[in-house]
């Protein structure tokens, strides 16, 4: 689906998906991120609809396993 442009602006920006991950971890709600087809950047979505759910919060590459 695409992203409304008055949906886009309102919206924070991440510059990479790292960054969107950070933020989602930090605000404690379930968000995911996606890359904007408007402005090629990332936002967060709570949005779940035709996504498989990953049960498990997202890891970083460095971080180690629980």
């Amino acid at each position: 689906m695409r992203t409304r442009l008055s949906i886009c602006v309102k919206k924070a920006r991440y510059a990479s998906e790292q960054d969107a991950l950070l933020a989602a971890r930090r605000s404690g709600l379930p968000l995911r991120p996606y890359r904007c087809d408007r402005c090629r950047q990332f936002h967060l979505t709570s949005r779940t609809r035709g996504k498989r759910l990953d049960l498990q919060p997202p890891r970083f590459p460095d971080e180690p396993l629980p």
